[in-house]
């Protein structure tokens, strides 16, 4: 491997296996350290390192390159655009890599943490706790610094109590459950809505009072069926677009 080097992934055989491997590659090129090489690895040795055929490897960086996040060279190599946009269309097939994806690549600041009651909105999530630790995050673009969106996560006080907030600054917070605490998550839910920025939002991206902006709620179970984290993230309308692709059987 050179020195950049993509995370390990565990493939589920039940969705397509390029797709899995290019969100993959994907989060770790827009989460990569900055002084990482931008030379990836050759197809063979990618392709060895997930345990995918060099076809299917091919395949994923394909979408890559389609994306606008690596260009590819004979005789040279594949390269990671280091001015790639962050905003693209995002295709969800139900990986939990996509999430992690969807989140990788921007500057986060935490505007800050604590234990609260539990919100009434979410009190149907956390039955059983009387509070939860919410964390609040804005993230920029990585060049521009440029506001793209704001989350917060409401996690359960047993799992919080885990969290690096070193690592909240550096990953997403799917990766940070999965990675970082160690947490075996069975599945999460996605809702994406269109809404009008509120005063707290329209301030903390820059957009004007009552302008459009996505509103992306997640809900992350552990593998006993339990709500872990419920995630609330406001995105700038005009940075970012979600699609969903259902492939037949």
């Amino acid at each position: 491997m050179t020195a950049f080097a993509p995370d390990s992934l565990v493939l589920n055989r039940k969705l397509p296996l390029w797709y899995q491997v290019s969100q993959s590659l994907r989060a770790s090129i827009l989460g990569r350290a900055p002084e990482a090489s931008l030379r990836l690895p050759t197809e063979e040795q990618l392709a060895a390192h997930y345990g995918v055929s060099v076809l299917t490897m091919r395949q994923a960086l394909k979408e890559l390159e389609e994306e606008g996040l690596i260009s590819r060279h004979r005789r040279r190599g594949t390269f990671i655009e280091p001015g790639a946009r962050r905003g693209a269309p995002r295709r969800l097939l139900g990986s939990i890599d996509a999430i992690v994806a969807q989140q990788s690549g921007e500057r986060t600041t935490i505007l800050g943490h604590g234990a609260e009651p539990v919100p009434g909105e979410l009190a149907e999530y956390f039955p059983e706790d009387a509070e939860v630790v919410t964390y609040r995050r804005l993230r920029c673009d990585g060049e521009s610094g440029e506001p793209t969106n704001w989350a917060e996560n409401a996690v359960r006080p047993d799992i919080a109590e885990q969290i690096d907030l070193a690592d909240l600054e550096r990953w997403p917070m799917t990766k940070v459950l999965r990675d970082g605490v160690g947490v075996r998550i069975s599945r999460i839910t996605d809702t994406v809505e269109a809404r009008l920025a509120d005063p707290p939002t329209a301030e903390l991206l820059k957009v004007p009072l009552l302008s459009p902006i996505l509103h992306y709620t997640g809900v992350t179970y552990d593998e006993s069926g339990r709500v872990v984290d419920v995630a609330r993230i406001r995105y700038r309308g005009d940075r970012f677009s979600f699609s969903v692709t259902v492939d037949a059987e």
